[in-house]
């Protein structure tokens, strides 16, 4: 059984996870509406994933016969001036996740919780993953001073990106 404590965090991620998804499927709607198609599958593979790390979490809770809590999600943002600048909102949001986990983590290791430490653990490594996918697309973006054939050349290559479920691997 979950200690109080760790099943309100894990709560919290849960809903922080959810409105991860959302605001990667907004971020979609906004480059296909650019005629981005590579950015935009780019970020609804992000939506999947995001997705399946909240499933991961809440599985887990109701493995350890803790009590989900979902919550409403605010308003996602729907403009963005630049795609330079969805995605540095993009790796900001990631560095936000990440401390949340680390946070997670600290919980569950003042609760003694080594069930969940070790479950966190996997999502540790995914931080760390998605905050260096992240940062490869800024720095080419940057590069290019996004624009032009190299924007053409980036928006291709994203276009390849399919969407795993690598939660279903960890477990």
């Amino acid at each position: 059984m979950l200690k109080e404590r760790v099943l309100k965090a894990l709560n919290e991620q849960i809903n922080a996870e959810q409105y991860s998804a959302l605001l990667y499927l907004s971020m979609s709607a906004w480059f296909e509406d650019k005629g981005l198609p590579g950015f935009a599958n780019w970020m609804y593979v992000q939506y999947q994933e995001e997705l399946t790390h909240a499933n991961k979490i809440f599985k887990y809770v109701i493995e350890r016969s803790g009590k989900v809590e979902l919550k409403g999600i605010e308003q996602m943002p729907v403009e963005f001036e630049s795609v330079l600048q969805v995605v540095e909102k993009t790796l900001e949001h990631e560095r936000y996740i990440t401390e949340l986990i680390n946070n997670l983590v600290d919980v569950a290791f003042e609760a003694r919780d080594h069930a969940t430490q070790s479950f966190l653990q996997w999502f540790v490594d995914e931080q760390v993953e998605e905050e260096a996918n992240v940062t490869e697309i800024l720095d080419s973006l940057k590069l290019i001073e996004g624009k032009g054939n190299g924007l053409f050349m980036l928006e291709r290559e994203l276009r390849q990106r399919s969407f795993v479920d690598t939660t279903q691997a960890a477990e």
